[in-house]
């Protein structure tokens, strides 16, 4: 476990910084290029080109765009992204994230990897109660974002054949920064400061460091400080004649709610709320909770907090750097080194069926999961030579990626008897985790999975053709142990320990290709085969000390589009077929499921600009099916959660030093089973803003998330006893200072 880092003081510190220039976003060349598409990418490919010129899938959205949608975390951001589904309704963390009709069917988001500066957070994206995105927070630190939608996916990350998700953050380029106090004025109170700086220090030296604190009830009106915290991140960059090296550090310590499915009852396969029971804005931890106590992994006794929710402690320090060598070859390493720890909690309603005592109290299962460590070790490194001249030039690369993940975590869920209200709820201990659920979920295991992945790839550069090929092998070894509670002796019992040592690989390839008409119109095609293996969710089933086979998950995706601008008009569209097999386990509903799938849909992304009115907007319509399953009632029926339709559409307008904008997100409707017997309706979501800018370098905003008070179900229980929805109306103000 991790020391406590406390950024307060540094965050402090960070306000004697001179001021040199106003700080500016990234912006494309061309004022009409609404949707970046001569942007230089780098995320999931070999060899750095514009998005006109990629045979892949790919959006990216500048720092002004991110703050302008208002989002509170990582997930609200990627609700604007076409193609990718993210369920932003479980707080801070714990999102629900995937791409193109591949499933979500357990939770997080197993098929795509989330980044920070071009590797992995965690080398698993579905570990349950310890997500990737817990452990990101999007800040002033931030430049840009990348999305890679399948395609090189399946080849230049490993487990992420759905697409890759990179932040990027500032590296001191341009100088200047910016400081901003943010509050919440309803829905969810809470105090926020952003500070950001850097600059050129001479001789090539330059540098960028910045931060934020917090404190308030964080995403709903909890009653107490359910959000405290902050974070701070710094980089300096030698730059010099072959290339650079630079040095990154972050440090995070944040305390946010975690959010889960409130109780509702369904009847006829529609779901309704319990009056005095509101999905958008009920909490059930208050002051009143109890102390939780809860076995942790050294087999003694801890009293927890109810009220610190989702903790999360991240210690990170990383160095990479770029070399140009003789004769045309490149050399280029990103190595990074993290420990990650922290607690889960959260109240989970756990009858099945309809309340108790007359429907004055339910039974609650708090999910106390102790993340005991979560670190890992990362080196991605590449070597490049182009042959050739323009018109005709040939790029390889050959690259050796290698990790070393730690899957540490402790499961001890008492059950509580529960008041239904809406907030101020009364919890009283019912039942002792040893036997919740049938003493299930009583669990503590500590795993290390190694990966060694070569990778490489040609890119043929032919003028307007653009053929690629890549393939990567990914060998993964995993070691260590499972076990489980003796609930007479209360304590771990040591006959039930269980030994993890297996390997495993698989070969994943990419083919593409990218024809340019002209400047303004370009086709694209690939075809890819990826893989994303499991961790914890297999830890509870079949063998795992290498005497049965080990299950992984497979994507093989075929997909083919077009860009295409005519003065302010761009759009980007991309038609898909995705086929995925996979091995889930669910810990709500104690079940194992081996299930194929497959999708097929268009997505489309489109932007406008006329004058001061700007226009950006994606859709996403696909049709998809259980093809196969071991629960043979559900083949032919829809997946889960799977809408047939998502919209987005974001219109600014400016007038002077006004600008005017909206949010309008659509998600169709959708079944909350596989067996598709509970519907969760169509919801729409209006977002919106108002920016003030008062002089050059102040700026005031107010933005409102759901301003329409939306009741937005994104999961349901399979009885239908329990569904989390969006959060309810919010809003905040900000002012901001850049110098």
């Amino acid at each position: 476990m991790n020391k406590t880092f406390r950024p307060t003081a540094l965050a402090a510190a960070l306000c004697w910084l001179p001021t040199l220039a106003l700080s500016q976003a990234v912006e494309p060349k061309d004022a009409n290029d609404t949707l970046s598409l001569n942007r230089i990418v780098v995320t999931g490919t070999t060899t750095s080109g514009s998005k006109m010129k990629q045979s892949v899938s790919i959006s990216t959205l500048e720092s002004d765009q991110i703050t302008k949608l208002g989002a509170g975390n990582a997930a609200e951001i990627l609700r604007s992204v076409p193609g990718l589904r993210s369920e932003s309704s479980g707080g801070e963390g714990n999102a629900n994230i995937t791409v193109r009709g591949v499933p979500i069917s357990a939770g997080g988001a197993r098929y795509v990897q989330f980044q920070e500066d071009g590797l992995p957070l965690l080398m698993f994206g579905d570990i349950a109660f310890g997500t990737a995105d817990q452990f990101y927070r999007a800040d002033y630190n931030l430049s840009h974002l990348e999305v890679i939608r399948g395609g090189s996916a399946s080849t230049l990350a490993t487990n992420s054949p759905g697409g890759i998700v990179n932040f990027i953050s500032k590296t001191g380029d341009e100088p200047g920064g910016a400081i901003g106090l943010t509050l919440g004025l309803n829905g969810g109170k809470q105090t926020r400061v952003d500070l950001d700086y850097g600059g050129k220090l001479g001789n090539g030296l330059r540098f960028h460091v910045g931060g934020f604190q917090r404190t308030g009830d964080g995403d709903r009106d909890a009653g107490f400080n359910a959000a405290k915290g902050g974070q701070i991140k710094a980089s300096i960059t030698q730059d010099f004649k072959n290339g650079f090296i630079r040095l990154n550090l972050k440090a995070l310590d944040d305390r946010t709610p975690s959010l889960m499915p409130v109780p509702v009852i369904t009847t006829g396969g529609v779901i309704h709320a319990i009056p005095g029971i509101d999905p958008r804005t009920a909490f059930f931890i208050n002051n009143s909770t109890p102390q939780d106590p809860v076995l942790g992994a050294d087999g003694k006794m801890v009293s927890t907090n109810p009220r610190d929710g989702l903790h999360v402690r991240s210690t990170a320090i990383g160095l990479e750097g770029q070399l140009k060598l003789a004769d045309g070859w490149s050399l280029t390493d990103k190595f990074r080194h993290a420990s990650n720890s922290g607690r889960f909690i959260a109240m989970f309603p756990a009858d099945n069926g309809l309340p108790k005592a007359g429907g004055s109290t339910f039974t609650g299962t708090l999910f106390n999961t102790t993340i005991d460590d979560l670190g890992n070790t990362i080196n991605d490194l590449k070597l490049t030579k182009t042959f050739g001249e323009p018109g005709a030039r040939t790029t390889v690369a050959a690259g050796l990626f290698t990790s070393k993940q730690n899957v540490a975590l402790t499961w001890f869920w008492n059950q509580y008897t529960v008041d239904m209200k809406n907030s101020g709820a009364k919890s009283t201990l019912a039942t002792a985790g040893w036997d919740t659920w049938g003493g299930c979920c009583t669990r503590n295991f500590d795993v290390g999975y190694t990966t060694t992945s070569p990778y490489a790839s040609v890119t043929m550069d032919m003028g307007a053709l653009t053929l690629d090929g890549s393939i990567r092998h990914d060998s993964q070894s995993a070691s260590g142990y499972q076990r489980e509670d003796d609930p007479i002796k209360h304590s771990w019992d040591a006959a039930s320990q269980k030994k993890v040592d297996y390997k495993l690989s698989h070969t994943s390839y990419s083919l593409g290709g990218n024809y340019q008409l002209n400047r303004d119109l370009a086709l694209f095609g690939r075809v890819s085969n990826g893989v994303a293996f499991n961790a914890d969710r297999l830890l509870y089933g079949n063998p795992l000390d290498g005497s049965v086979p080990v299950a992984f998950n497979k994507v093989e995706q075929v997909e083919g589009g077009a860009k295409w601008r005519a003065g302010a008009v761009s759009v980007f569209a991309t038609l898909f077929n995705a086929k995925t097999t996979e091995s889930n386990y669910e810990a709500t509903t104690r079940k194992f499921t081996s299930n194929k799938y497959s999708a097929n849909g268009l997505e489309l992304e489109l932007g406008y600009k006329a004058g001061d009115f700007r226009l950006t907007g994606g859709a996403t319509f696909t049709s998809a099916e259980i093809t196969a399953s071991n629960d043979a009632s559900t083949v032919g029926k829809k997946p889960r959660r799977q809408a047939d339709v998502v919209l987005q559409v974001s219109p600014s307008f400016s007038v002077g030093p006004v600008e005017l904008g909206a949010g309008i997100l659509h998600t169709g409707k959708s079944y909350g089973d596989d067996a598709n017997t509970i519907t969760m309706p169509a919801y729409t979501v209006l977002n919106a803003f108002v920016n003030y800018q008062v002089n050059d370098k102040l700026q005031l905003s107010v933005s409102a998330n759901n301003l329409g008070n939306a009741i937005g179900y994104t999961e349901v229980e399979g009885d239908g006893h329990a569904a989390r929805s969006i959060n309810g109306r919010s809003i905040k103000a900000s002012l901001k200072y850049a110098f």
